[in-house]
């Protein structure tokens, strides 16, 4: 499943007929982000710094949503694993996706 969609009027093509992939549009990630509201606590700040390294992006704020900055069902399982040894509790991978 993708992480995001990008809405266009045609595909790109290449001499061939076939779809350009490399001429596609990468999705703007930054538009789907909710206002930037920056983690204050110790918690906050090692769950921020758990999402921006499963996620490869440079921020994380306390109104973003995991799976619209590109999380997935495999990425969620890293995250309940990773959570599980920074804060030595059991994340139910339920949780994540509620």
């Amino acid at each position: 499943v993708p992480a995001a969609f990008v809405v266009l009027d045609a595909l790109p093509l290449s001499a061939n007929g076939k779809v350009n992939r490399h001429a596609l549009p990468e999705p703007d990630m930054e538009a789907l982000r909710a206002e930037y509201i920056a983690p204050q606590t110790e918690t906050e700040i090692r769950l921020s710094e758990i999402w921006q390294q499963l996620l490869g992006i440079a921020s994380v704020g306390l109104g973003d949503n995991f799976f619209d900055l590109g999380g997935h069902s495999l990425l969620a399982i890293k995250l309940a694993a990773r959570c599980g040894e920074a804060f030595e509790v059991t994340l139910p991978l339920r949780e994540i996706f509620n």
